[in-house]
């Protein structure tokens, strides 16, 4: 592996690791519907504001949402929306280690 590829294959780990949470993955599957609030979020999440704050931090430092403030609150939306094709991706895996074990 040269340089260039290391460096890539670095980046892909990081943005990975950004997605490897289930509140994480919940908060971007909520904002494919629209823009969210921290407020609205961690009501849905059912987790203090700080813990959400915090994985929506990793989410844009990860470049996957964007945040805008807008009078006393915060406002975010998907900034790749692309990421959305790796829940099905998932899902077909899921789908497929289910069926194997389903052969056992």
């Amino acid at each position: 592996m040269d340089e260039i590829e290391k460096r890539q294959f670095e980046e892909l780990a990081r943005i990975s690791k950004a997605l490897a949470h289930a509140s994480r993955l919940f908060i971007i599957h909520k904002l494919d519907e629209q823009e969210y609030c921290v407020k609205d979020l961690t009501e849905m999440i059912g987790v203090d504001i700080s813990t959400v704050s915090k994985h929506l931090t990793i989410l844009k430092n990860a470049g996957i949402i964007t945040d805008e403030k807008r009078g006393n609150c915060v406002y975010y939306k998907l900034q790749c929306r692309c990421v959305l094709s790796m829940f099905s991706c998932l899902t077909d895996v899921i789908s497929t280690n289910r069926e194997r074990m389903n052969e056992i």
